[in-house]
């Protein structure tokens, strides 16, 4: 079984969005992937969050498209 991991956008403070994510997908016995980032939605739910990191999930990595949701987090990028 291989993992990915992906980090989507650079460390510096001034540039992180308005939220914080964290989505696992897993095709049980062959692969899986890890991928976390920050992103500033406008006029979204959290669900339309959700579907857009599937979708850009799914067509980088063609293995994970029909995955399954092992685990997903967002939350507001604040302390």
């Amino acid at each position: 079984m291989s993992t990915h991991t992906q980090a989507t956008t650079p460390s510096d403070p001034a540039s992180q969005g308005t939220h914080q994510y964290v989505i696992t997908l897993e095709i049980p016995g062959s692969v899986s992937g890890t991928y976390f980032g920050t992103c500033s939605p406008v006029d979204s739910t959290r669900h339309d969050v959700f579907t857009d990191l599937r979708r850009q999930i799914a067509l980088d990595n063609p293995d994970l498209a029909r995955g399954n949701v092992v685990f997903f987090a967002l939350e507001p990028n604040q302390l």
